[in-house]
This record gives structure tokens, sequence and C-alpha cells, in this order.
């Protein structure tokens, strides 16, 4: 099944501000958001049979991204309660 890009603005984009100032302010939050976005990047091109992989390969991916999201969310709630 392909899926669009799901880069993180387009997946939070209430929280828009508060993530972009994360990713120049503060290093773990930029490492996370990198990692996000080559997990992103690799499942597009599997997705696309551009990469072949393994459907569990695939479904490992998407619980990365998945918990990578998690993890930044509760950082940018954090910081916006602040």
């Amino acid at each position: 099944m392909l899926e669009e890009h799901h880069d993180l603005v387009h997946e939070l984009p209430e929280h828009k501000e508060a993530i972009h100032t994360l990713k120049t302010t503060d290093a773990h939050f930029k490492k996370l958001f990198d990692e996000y976005e080559d997990v992103t990047k690799e499942i597009l091109r599997i997705e696309k049979e551009i990469e072949a992989a393994s459907d569990e390969r695939l479904e490992n991916l998407k619980k990365t991204r998945l918990a990578l999201k998690d993890e930044m969310l509760e950082i940018i709630v954090k910081t916006e309660a602040a």
C-alpha cells in the first residue's frame, strides 16, 4: 500500500512553530527528527518498490517511525506547556 510522505509538520500541523524551534535549538529533538525523516524516506522507497524489503522489515520501520513521532510529540507538548 503506497503512502504519501509523512513529514512531521504534515503529521502535526498544529505544532509547526514548536517543531521548527526545537529543530534549531534542541540537539536531541533534531537527532530524533532526522531519524524520523530517514525512516520515512526508507519506508517510501520500499512502498514504491525502489528498495526491496520483507514485510517484517517494513512493519518494523513503521513501528520505529511511530515511536519516534510519539517521543517527539512528548517533547513538543512539554515545550509548549512551559
